[in-house]
């Protein structure tokens, strides 16, 4: 399966809710998208239910299949609650971790200014938007992208809330991974205990 480019409003449809991010064409509706979205439906099953919710999350990160699966086999092999250590490693991805600091207006963003090597992490560039970042590392702006209008705009115009678990500077455009988030500073409407028993069949 090749990773998602369509309508992205018609995704956030399909969950109910704006999973990329604030859209001026999203509204909410009781029904699905298409044709016969309004039409009478059957009561969706459990598994449909924690299908739905492993979707959700796939489409909100930006992860293929295989990807997801491969995470989800990392955090059960940590110590904690793993679908809360799932949600800790998808924050601590470098694109995610872009987004979250402004750099970019959405997820799909910040994957193209990593794969454009115009983000350093420690002041290398990297150039791997699945990079997880550890502890105390320094993700900044690639010091020829810093006049970069589309990563200014952003900045200047960046609505995402500031968070506990990341710090930014301003003036020398780089920010610091405190430390993976606790679920509590997750704003993400995911129900990881779906996930977690739909891998557990």
């Amino acid at each position: 399966m090749a990773r998602y480019i369509g309508p992205r409003t018609k995704i956030a449809r399909k969950f109910g809710e704006s999973i990329y991010g604030p859209d001026k064409n999203f509204e909410r509706k009781n029904y699905p998208p298409g044709q016969h979205g309004n039409s009478r439906r059957r009561k969706t099953s459990e598994y449909g239910v924690q299908l739905k919710e492993k979707q959700k999350a796939k489409y909100t990160y930006g992860l293929l299949e295989k990807q997801f699966r491969n995470l989800f086999k990392k955090a059960t092999s940590k110590k904690g609650i793993t679908g809360e250590v799932l949600l800790g490693l998808l924050e601590s991805r470098l694109d995610n971790v872009v987004y979250r600091m402004g750099i970019a207006p959405t997820r799909a963003a910040a994957r193209q200014l990593v794969l454009h090597r115009h983000i350093t992490v420690d002041g290398s560039v990297v150039n791997i938007p699945s990079y997880t970042l550890k502890p105390d590392q320094i993700v900044g702006v690639r010091e020829k992208s810093k006049s970069l209008e589309v990563i200014n705009t952003s900045l200047s115009n960046s609505s995402v809330q500031k968070y506990s678990w990341l710090e930014w500077d301003e003036s020398a455009m780089q920010g610091k991974f405190l430390n993976m988030p606790e679920r509590s500073e997750i704003p993400e409407n995911i129900k990881e205990q779906l996930i977690v028993e739909l891998y557990s069949k």
